[in-house]
């Protein structure tokens, strides 16, 4: 078939041009091009499918069922590629719960579905790496609430695997009775805080764990500006450290909170107002590598209870791709290929494989998004309810 007129954007930029599609591979990219199945795409953007690499599935329970809604859910949404957070229930922390979701992974419809390995068991002690990753797990994911010498040891396996380590920055002692970011608005609601230290201790701690063994780590969903500055900061020093940030810290603060909202209950917690200004401009200034949806959804049970007691996190995925377009993109912070670069290209290269680009002879990958459709969003479990959103995927190659 050809795609005509579509707006080809790719991490090279963006141009209009036609696309011949032949068994799912891009085999012509020109001006018109003619064909007995054509497909107009005037005004639409013919661009690659996004990979997210910090999802979990429902109620962070493992099972196939769980993961096939995933995965069917991601794609509808534009996401092509997800790879699962391991500490779910069971963690995939050995090899049987490893094969035990790996068997979830069969004829799979939707998108492609990656596994993480926890490299933490719940006693806090070292799991099997070297087996898991041998065994197919995609990437190392680590707590820093592992002690140092446990945090040295799996350094030293990333370092031998030549792979990223996945790294949430935390304090157990910090965020153990805290529910939500530390501050004026917590204080307002008589919430128990988290303070942003938690993280920014932690990611300093770990910059040095990579600069010492020349490992590469990604610091996942970040929240503080801080710790933004001390990642591009050990960059410019020659560490090779990144960071991702999730679209729910790039588009609403703390004060989603308010009459105890449960669905703005995050982890990591939302930012303050200010701090979300500066999570805005770092990203305008290119000093954020990775975005993500941080899907995390749970049950209305595990929701619609008190605040304190909610489970964290919200719906993600669904109108992923709209909701990226339409806070980001419509709102002048990024260029769709700069999307792209965030959503594509960067989330693959950090678990060792290439995307975002859109060129003969590869497979098409893609999504046909058209960004003049307007929506509400219905779902009640995320954070955008209520909210008109711009664009709307339709068509998956």
């Amino acid at each position: 078939m050809v795609v005509k007129n579509a707006i080809l954007c790719d991490i090279h930029g963006e141009r209009v041009t036609d696309l011949r599609i032949e068994d799912g591979v891009v085999t012509e990219i020109a001006e018109g091009l003619s064909c007995s199945e054509t497909l107009d795409a005037s005004g639409f953007y013919f661009m690659p499918l996004l990979v997210d690499t910090n999802v979990r599935v429902q109620d962070s329970s493992l099972n196939a069922k769980n993961i096939k809604a995933l995965s069917d859910e991601a794609l509808q949404a534009g996401i092509g590629h997800v790879v699962l957070n391991p500490d779910s229930a069971p963690a995939i922390d050995n090899e049987i719960v490893l094969e035990f979701a790996q068997n979830g992974l069969h004829e799979l419809r939707g998108a492609k579905v990656d596994l993480m390995l926890n490299t933490l068991k719940e006693d806090n002690t070292l799991s099997n790496i070297a087996i898991l990753l041998k065994r197919g797990a995609v990437a190392p994911y680590m707590s820093t609430i592992a002690k140092n010498d446990v945090a040295i040891k799996i350094a030293q396996y990333c370092q031998m695997y030549g792979v990223t380590l996945f790294c949430k920055a935390e304090d157990n002692s910090l965020i153990s009775s805290g529910v939500m970011l530390e501050g004026d608005v917590s204080s307002k609601f008589g919430l128990a805080g988290i303070p942003d230290l938690s993280e920014v201790l932690h990611v300093s701690r770990m910059i040095e764990i990579a600069r010492h063994f020349k490992i590469k780590i990604l610091f996942k969903s970040i929240a503080s500006p801080r710790s933004i500055y001390l990642i591009n900061k050990a960059k410019q020093d020659g560490v090779d450290v990144t960071c991702e940030v999730s679209i729910h810290h790039l588009s609403n603060s703390d004060e989603a909170c308010k009459n105890f909202n449960t669905t703005a209950k995050l982890n990591p917690p939302l930012s303050s107002k200010d701090d979300l200004m500066l999570l805005q401009d770092a990203l305008k200034a290119g000093q954020i590598d990775i975005l993500t949806t941080l899907h995390q959804p749970s049950s209305p049970l595990n929701k619609e209870v008190a605040f304190y007691d909610a489970a964290y996190g919200c719906e993600g995925l669904k109108n992923a791709m709209s909701i990226y377009y339409t806070k980001l993109v419509k709102s002048g912070i990024i260029s769709m290929q700069e999307l792209v670069r965030l959503c594509v290209k960067n989330p693959s290269k950090a678990i060792g494989e290439s995307a975002g680009e859109i060129k003969v002879g590869k497979r098409a990958n893609a999504m046909l998004f058209n960004p003049k459709s307007v929506s509400v969003m219905e779902d009640k479990l995320s954070l955008y309810c209520g909210e008109e959103l711009y664009g709307e995927v339709k068509t998956i190659f």
